[in-house]
């Protein structure tokens, strides 16, 4: 490890990390969005350098909360496995999507509108395998309210909530793909929560939807992205999503490994000629999730039918 820093977070976080099958790769000193000091992390399989994974933490961040530690544990747990993904940070979204996260400016920091909001920057690129250059820059905004749910404003603890509001807010048509243009914001709100349940609630989704989430889910990060290489099936960020369990997820696959479709192996899946010869219906799927997002006019106004 190269540790050019030495706080209190080093040591529990090189020990979460080491628990996850990971290992610190160097610590340094950082500065959030807001100008408040931060301890930047880079964590890595062991004896896989090439992928790598950024961890920043709020310096004043501290594990006074017991759960806290075992929550990092888990998190980092999760996206060691995510690592061996062809492409760890491509997701699909329910309507077929293949989308890249990146570029987020963790921790949250404040609104400077005079809103009572924490705001995390990022971006989301159609990751179809093309050279169209489509993305999104958001701003996820996390209501005060929304915020007390949570363990900590840090990204261990909000990320996963993060990314599936997004995929959340693409799905209903409200973020928009385009070659430029200025943030959109994607507001995080007690809606995406259940109070009674006591989790997050994104989407109601039956067998048939999760069934066809993860089909295509292979196709796009196996298949097209992957080379054919395995992603891992009993993701807890898409259990949460789509309102089910990693269990549940791995049943479904297992059921359509035996038709051909994809190759399961523990709890990794690749894709097969079988999915693959179905390209045309996934490159359909997407184009026409892709147009659901695009603003549409009223055609009356376009031809001087109504007023303005």
């Amino acid at each position: 490890m190269t540790a050019e820093l030495k706080t209190s977070l080093v040591a529990p976080v090189e020990s979460a990390a080491k628990a996850a099958g990971l290992v610190l790769v160097s610590a340094t000193t950082g500065t959030a969005h807001d100008g408040r000091a931060t301890t930047q992390f880079v964590l890595a399989l062991p004896g896989d350098a090439a992928k790598t994974l950024k961890l920043e933490l709020t310096e004043s961040f501290e594990f006074s909360n017991p759960d806290l530690l075992p929550q990092m544990q888990a998190h980092l747990a999760a996206q060691a496995k995510r690592l061996q993904n062809p492409r760890p940070e491509c997701y699909v979204t329910l309507a077929g999507l293949p989308v890249a996260f990146g570029q987020f400016e963790w921790p949250f920091h404040q609104s400077t509108s005079g809103a009572d909001t924490w705001l995390v920057h990022g971006e989301m690129h159609l990751a179809d395998g093309g050279e169209h250059n489509l993305h999104a820059k958001v701003a996820a905004a996390v209501t005060l309210t929304f915020s007390e749910i949570v363990p900590a404003m840090e990204q261990p603890y909000a990320e996963t909530f993060v990314y599936n509001a997004i995929r959340k807010t693409v799905d209903m048509g409200q973020l928009e793909f385009t070659k430029s243009g200025n943030r959109q914001t994607v507001q995080v709100t007690t809606r995406f929560y259940s109070r009674w349940q006591k989790k997050f609630v994104f989407t109601e989704t039956d067998d048939t939807e999760r069934l066809r989430y993860l089909l295509s889910k292979v196709y796009w990060l196996s298949g097209v992205l992957g080379d054919s290489k395995p992603v891992w099936i009993a993701d807890p960020r898409d259990a949460q999503y789509l309102n089910t369990t990693e269990q549940d997820l791995l049943r479904m696959a297992a059921d359509e490994a035996g038709q051909g479709l994809m190759k399961l192996d523990g709890e990794f899946a690749s894709a097969t000629p079988a999915l693959m010869a179905r390209a045309d219906e996934y490159k359909a799927a997407l184009e026409a999730a892709l147009d659901f997002t695009r603003p549409k006019f009223n055609e009356s106004m376009r031809a001087g039918e109504a007023n303005m």
